[in-house]
């Protein structure tokens, strides 16, 4: 019955099936990847987000070499901010607005210096490419609360001098002639003393999953449907090979040729009235016309 499964076209149609399911299966698999990462991250957030802050003396090469695991992890900061290098990171809408980050480099009583952000600006009104103020931070000795996050990637971008395009710590530590550390940057959380005027606040990551796992799902399934598809083509043709030899049954029970039934039924037929009336049904109309029509 499923012979004709061994056929080149069938084969041919098999391979393909199979090509296409693996696609699907790879590209499943590639959303599990993107979600696993994402759950990494979100588990990483709720860890150290709101932990509470550790002094940079219990944890003292954190910004030289961020592990992954202490990502966002609080530090208290204590030292001086080097206003006059301060630096704005361009190209940062919030909430739909455009605007900046504000860098800030940071001085740590032991000399270390870290690179600070202390939030967000919109685009100014009054000069273009530049926000309307910058707030200053802290003169003299502060204490500082920040979350550590590692740097990020070059852009392929230029930008206004004291501005940078991405927060590339090498390139910033370099625009600046200072040597700052170049594993991870701080978030502002806190600072004391506290000044009037601060830029905004960052908004917390997002801790969503997204819909990576839906979209595996969806991908896995297309792979599945593939084959119900071929199973239902391979039915399909089998009931179309029990019809041809039905139809040439009949043909040498009438003492005709096989086509001339299979050819003239399935070409020449028109309605009847009785079937146009809905009074017969396909098989009963397909009766009738041989009756009429090759019988005599």
């Amino acid at each position: 019955m499923y012979r004709f499964l061994l056929s080149t076209r069938w084969f041919g149609w098999f391979i393909l099936v199979c090509i296409l399911t693996t696609i699907f299966v790879s590209l499943g698999n590639w959303q599990l990847d993107r979600r696993n990462s994402v759950v990494a991250e979100i588990q990483k957030v709720e860890n150290n987000y709101n932990a509470s802050p550790v002094p940079l003396s219990s944890v003292p090469t954190i910004f030289e070499s961020l592990p992954a695991e202490k990502k966002w992890t609080p530090v208290t900061l204590r030292g001086e901010y080097l206003t006059e290098k301060t630096t704005l990171v361009r190209n940062r809408p919030l909430n739909g607005t455009p605007g900046y980050e504000v860098l800030v480099p940071f001085k740590t009583e032991n000399g270390t210096i870290i690179a600070v952000d202390r939030g967000w600006l919109p685009i100014g009104n009054n000069t273009a490419g530049q926000p309307d103020t910058v707030p200053a931070p802290p003169s003299g000795s502060a204490t500082v609360v920040v979350r550590a996050k590692e740097g990020e990637p070059s852009v392929p971008r230029e930008a206004p001098a004291g501005q940078i395009a991405s927060i590339e710590l090498p390139k910033l530590a370099e625009q600046l002639s200072l040597p700052i550390e170049t594993g991870a940057y701080g978030i502002v959380v806190s600072e004391s003393p506290a000044v009037s005027s601060m830029p905004a606040a960052l908004p917390k990551p997002e801790t969503s999953e997204g819909t990576h796992l839906s979209y595996a799902a969806q991908w896995f399934a297309f792979g599945v449907l593939a084959f119900i598809a071929l199973f239902y083509a391979a039915r399909q043709q089998v009931r179309i090979n029990r019809e041809d030899r039905e139809e040439a049954a009949l043909a040498a029970e009438l003492g005709v040729k096989a086509p001339v039934v299979h050819s003239a039924y399935r070409t020449r037929r028109k309605p009847t009235k009785a079937r146009r009336d809905g009074k017969l049904s396909d098989e009963e109309a397909e009766d009738q016309w041989v009756e009429e029509n090759l019988s005599s």
